[in-house]
């Protein structure tokens, strides 16, 4: 089983630029598909990025695509988030999630969060 623990949220103005990453603990991350969701207040959790093992496939959301760009260093065991042009709309808490299966949608594993907000 693999443990996730995100980090690098935080208060960031209209167009700015975060990087989250994920750090993942008793398992390398390069047996698992990594995926980004987040949730809103008030909102569901949905999907935002999503990349396979072997890093050869990514997907994003409508609402992330040309703005978010998700990676994997296999080596540091991470999964990174960089998301450019914020919007206030994307303030949410921000998870990491991991698949065995492989999978780019659904996920057996997730972190705790880490909070984004976007100021405007």
């Amino acid at each position: 089983q693999v443990q996730l623990v995100e980090s690098g949220g935080g208060l960031v103005q209209t167009g700015g630029s975060l990087r989250l990453s994920c750090a993942a603990s008793g398992r390398t991350v390069n047996s698992y598909s990594m995926g980004w969701f987040r949730q809103a207040p008030g909102k569901e959790r949905e999907f935002a990025a999503a990349i396979l093992r072997s890093g050869s496939s990514t997907s994003y959301a409508d609402s992330a695509k040309g703005r978010f760009t998700i990676s994997r260093d296999n080596a540091k065991n991470t999964v990174y988030l960089q998301m450019n042009s914020l919007k206030p709309e994307d303030t949410a808490v921000y998870y990491c999630a991991a698949d065995p299966l492989n999978r780019l949608y659904e996920y057996a594993y997730w972190g705790q969060g880490t909070q984004v907000t976007v100021s405007s």
